[in-house]
């Protein structure tokens, strides 16, 4: 079970100054920005992703600039994503057409022909056929029945696609070929599933995962296992990672996810992965200290006059001040929990501390920065960066803390997933 990562330019500076928040003046982003591989000295994926909705053109408004998308299809994705060395030279690269970028267009914008092509300039090593994604979910309905009328125009067009993309694919021969399995209920993709493997795919992508269930997906993962035993099986956009375990008889030969990363700046509560046992993870909340002069919320309440950016400043010093003391060890959990907590009530509730020290919120912050603060877990990580970074990883606190957070994460989340494997394999091979 291979874990491919799907990169959207997830890169941050090495040279990021923690004290003063600020790059170089020199930095040229991207040219001296670190890839995840790259700040930790190995890769923690099997393999990198690239949407081709993502990259962009004239027909997808993408996240790369109009230079980096030039530059992407001319020395290609390996080069690009700055994994042409030797080290790197056995990670996959898979590319698919990001369908959730064009999901409100009546046809994808994208044909098979110029899809091969695009893979093919780009130097994949494995390809998505042309899909398009459908949203509706029934679980119950058997064979293709149910499904709306759009759904099922979806389900014929992303099939016809694939034909044709498998055509074409086999006369460049440069990729593997992926099937996007699409569909409105189980039994529906597991008969795309079929299809696929009777057009000659060995290799299956499925898509339309994200919104669903972690139920839901077993549910159509076992139709489609049960429809196609032999194939090779991707999961698109797994949002469910941090749920993998469970998912591994499924017989998964590789998906790609996000989510470790995201998770260290969109979760609520678990920003910080750390491996406690051979298959588990501990989740830790980082502690939020924005910048108080650039936090859109925070100069609001200055506006407003509810606060002094002035005080503000002085109560993100004093956090900032308290937390790298305590790294130090020149003071207790409770010395820093107390200017924490004082610049938290503002962000949090938008009034001072000493009017909602006893509110539930404030108390379940408390919980978990203790926690945070008591385990001090960046220092039981062995990684590059929890090794540099120090306290700082655990901050909350723009992108440069924030992805090398996430970057940690994906460190972690790869030996889950590596262990994982081993042990399926020995299990399916006895």
């Amino acid at each position: 079970m291979k874990f491919i990562f799907a990169d959207s330019l997830d890169f941050v500076d090495p040279s990021y100054d923690f004290v003063a928040d600020r790059s170089s003046a020199s930095r040229k982003p991207y040219w001296d920005d670190a890839y995840p591989h790259e700040i930790l000295g190995y890769a923690p994926y099997d393999g990198i992703l690239v949407s081709r909705g993502i990259v962009g053109d004239h027909r997808i408004s993408g996240k790369y600039s109009q230079a980096q998308a030039m530059r992407f299809r001319r020395v290609g994705a390996r080069e690009f994503l700055r994994l042409n060395s030797p080290e790197f030279a056995a990670l996959q690269l898979f590319g698919d057409c990001g369908a959730f970028t064009y999901a409100n267009q009546y046809e994808p914008p994208y044909t098979p022909t110029d899809t091969v092509a695009f893979y093919d300039d780009c130097g994949f090593t494995h390809g998505c056929s042309v899909d398009h994604i459908i949203f509706d979910f029934e679980e119950s309905p058997k064979g293709l029945d149910g499904g709306t009328d759009e759904a099922r125009r979806r389900y014929d067009l992303t099939l016809a696609n694939a034909r044709s993309f498998l055509e074409e694919a086999r006369q460049s021969g440069r990729f593997t070929p992926m099937g996007v399995v699409q569909g409105w209920s189980p039994a529906s993709m597991a008969a795309a599933a079929r299809s696929l493997k009777d057009m000659g795919y060995s290799y299956i992508a499925v898509g339309g995962m994200v919104p669903l269930k972690s139920d839901q997906i077993k549910a159509c993962l076992q139709e489609i296992r049960d429809a196609v035993p032999d194939l090779q099986m991707h999961i698109l956009g797994f949002a469910k990672a941090n749920e993998i375990g469970s998912f591994a008889p499924f017989k998964i030969t590789s998906f790609d996810t996000t989510s470790p990363l995201i998770r260290a700046f969109k979760d609520a509560k678990q920003n910080y992965y750390l491996r406690t046992a051979p298959e588990t993870l501990s989740y830790y909340t980082a502690i939020r200290i924005p910048q108080s002069i650039e936090n859109v919320r925070l100069q609001r309440l200055v506006r407003e006059g509810t606060f002094r950016s002035e005080d503000l400043t002085r109560l993100e010093r004093e956090a900032l001040g308290s937390l790298r003391a305590f790294d130090r060890r020149e003071c207790k959990v409770t010395d820093v929990l107390a200017p924490v907590l004082r610049y938290n009530a503002v962000i949090a509730t938008d009034r001072p501390y000493e009017e909602v020290a006893d509110t539930p919120t404030m108390r379940k912050l408390e919980v978990a920065y203790r926690r945070t603060l008591e385990d001090r877990p960046w220092e039981r990580c062995a990684c590059p960066i929890c090794q540099s970074a120090k306290v700082e990883v655990a901050i909350f606190r723009a992108s440069n803390r924030n992805k090398r957070r996430g970057i940690h994460n994906l460190g972690v989340f790869k030996n889950i997933v590596d262990d994982l494997s081993a042990h399926w394999e020995t299990a399916w091979t006895a």
